[in-house]
């Protein structure tokens, strides 16, 4: 329906404004020109009437100062002297009573006694009703000519007179036509003048549509159109002015607007602002991520905030403030402890109700610190551990001459043992090295992360099979990003060795990418093993942490697994954080950039 209105609406206005305006304005002008013609040439024709019937009048007049005071019997006379006077122009004369009878005819045809009564000519009615009367080209029924009458009232007795309509009469009757050609050539000069005018008018009207035009669909725009010399085109070089004013003040504040967008994505602080309605205008990439820390449940759009329980303060002080007016910005902040994690959420409502909230980690600082100062002594304590098994082993071997060939042979494997282990360690302190100083010279290329995950699962079937290990994969086909292959690699499969080593048997691993927005993609990578206590999980990204460090001992880890993932992540622009599930496990929540 919508577009057949707008396809009569483009029929309606086929012709442009300045046609249909100039049409409209000529189509009123001629209507009038011609109902002046019209009117003018009525009253042209009934003044020559009037004057040909005040001649006759006045004809008839001077007759009835002949005839006045004389007997019926001397009329003869006298009219057959005027009538002889004016025979040229075929003037005929009637005497009629007020009865309508004929008294008198000078038509040769005429028999005055026995011509029909005349009580019912019109102009012998409005002689005998105002006194005179006439009447235009009537055929007389006695002589079959057709004439002008003319009649006046004397008393008892009507004079009529009446010419005969032939031509000249008819010449003298027909209006003068100067005047119809004077207005014919006037109005042609005013539609002439008018169109011009229209023309310019159409000109101003389709510059300013076009501009309307372009600027609705955001096209490039010459601002330098020149024109007509009108009041329309000086309101349309106007309307030009402003709207260079507000292109120049919309690019300034998306300028300042992407400053704002860089700030927020850049801010060590969770950030969102939302509307009087609870929707998103802006949140950056670390307020998500905090909020899936503090939900139960992976949040799908930026609106579930408001239903995560711990955040229930806040909300009801949203809702509380919305509810009354003031011109007073309204604070309130409350702290979270969550996955082994202190929150600060800080809630700031302005004056039009729209508001801010920010999440900041306060044990990120405090963790940083403890980090550099245990890095170094974790890293004496983790070389020194297979070096000194090295040493002990070595040493009894060297020491001891009658030693058992079976006995130093085993010696010598958990030397080998050692040495692989010591080698493990050394490559991911090398790996950790070249993330934190060399981070910017690792090649990137486009990596399909579907393609990778699948193939890294069919890598470790085995593994999992012996521990009856099931994998559900949700990743959808062609989620591509730009980053290191290898980095890549490594988040997912350390992922996957840490949960087949530490999560116990017969457990299911999830992997899904459960949101995309025009930056990242947020995946889950989550067990349904024994899961982690609360105050471990704020460690566990930790260079050599360990939950249970004789049992991660006895798996070969090097306890540095994590703390690669992390800075894997780090480098391809995201964030991760872990968290146990509801239903028992363990589950890693992390971000990845679509562009490095």
């Amino acid at each position: 329906m919508a577009i057949a209105l707008k396809r009569n609406n483009t029929e309606r206005h086929f012709l442009p404004f300045s046609r249909r305006l100039f049409l409209s304005v000529i189509s009123l002008f001629l209507v009038f020109a011609a109902s002046f013609l019209t009117y003018q040439y009525q009253r042209e024709k009934e003044y020559k009437v009037e004057l040909l019937d005040t001649k006759l009048q006045d004809y008839n007049e001077r007759l009835f100062a002949e005839l006045d005071g004389l007997d019926e019997t001397q009329w003869n006379g006298v009219l057959q002297r005027y009538t002889d006077k004016y025979s040229t122009q075929g003037l005929r004369i009637s005497v009629i009573d007020i009865q309508g009878s004929v008294l008198y005819d000078n038509s040769p045809k005429a028999d005055a006694p026995q011509m029909a009564n005349h009580i019912g000519r019109p102009e012998v009615q409005k002689a005998l009703v105002s006194g005179k009367g006439h009447d235009v080209r009537r055929t007389s029924e006695t002589t079959g000519i057709p004439y002008f009458y003319s009649a006046m009232r004397h008393g008892d007795y009507i004079i009529r007179l009446a010419l005969p309509y032939d031509v000249s009469l008819m010449r003298m009757l027909s209006t003068d036509r100067h005047y119809i050609w004077f207005t014919v050539a006037i109005t042609l000069l005013l539609v002439g003048i008018f169109y011009r005018f229209t023309t310019k008018l159409g000109t101003s009207v389709r510059q300013l549509q076009e501009f309307a035009k372009r600027a609705d669909k955001n096209e490039p725009i010459d601002t330098s159109i020149d024109f007509p010399h009108n009041e329309l085109g000086e309101i349309s070089q106007h309307i030009i002015q402003i709207y260079k004013r507000l292109r120049e003040t919309k690019e300034a504040l998306y300028i300042e607007r992407e400053k704002l967008i860089t700030h927020l994505q850049t801010s060590r602080e969770g950030l969102g602002v939302f509307n009087k309605d609870k929707k998103e205008i802006l949140v950056n990439n670390l307020f998500i991520q905090y909020g899936n820390l503090i939900s139960d449940s992976n949040l799908e759009t930026t609106e579930e905030i408001f239903s995560v329980s711990e955040l229930r303060g806040i909300t009801d002080f949203i809702d509380k403030t919305s509810r009354r007016s003031s011109q007073e910005e309204k604070r309130m902040s409350v702290s979270i402890s969550k996955n082994g994690r202190v929150f600060v959420v800080e809630c700031i409502i302005f004056q039009d109700l729209c508001f801010e909230i920010s999440i900041n980690d306060i044990t990120q600082e405090e963790e940083q610190v403890r980090l550099k100062r245990q890095l170094t002594q974790n890293i004496a304590h983790e070389l020194k551990t297979p070096v000194s098994s090295i040493q002990g082993y070595l040493e009894t071997i060297v020491n001891n001459d009658s030693i058992p060939r079976e006995k130093m042979q085993l010696f010598l494997e958990r030397c080998y043992a050692q040495s692989n282990r010591l080698t493990r360690l050394l490559r991911d302190i090398s790996v950790l090295t070249r993330m934190d100083e060399a981070a910017n010279l690792i090649e990137m290329e486009r990596v399909d992360i579907s393609l990778l995950v699948t193939n890294m699962v069919n890598e470790v079937a085995l593994e999992l099979e012996q521990k009856h290990i099931t994998v559900v994969n949700s990743l959808r086909p062609k989620i591509q990003i730009r980053g290191n292959y290898s980095l890549l690699y490594s988040i997912f499969r350390n992922l996957m060795d840490n949960a087949i080593a530490y999560a116990g048997t017969n457990i299911r691993i999830s992997i899904t990418c459960f949101r995309e927005d025009e930056r990242f993609y947020y995946f889950s990578f989550a067990d349904t093993g024994v899961g982690v206590s609360p105050e471990h999980l704020n460690r566990l990204f930790e260079r050599f942490y360990r939950v249970d460090k004789g049992r991660s001992r006895k798996l070969g880890g090097t306890g540095l697994g994590l703390a690669i993932v992390k800075n894997a992540v780090l480098i391809h622009g995201g964030t991760i954080s872990a968290k146990n599930n509801q239903g028992g496990g363990l589950e890693f929540v992390f971000t990845l950039a679509k562009e490095v």
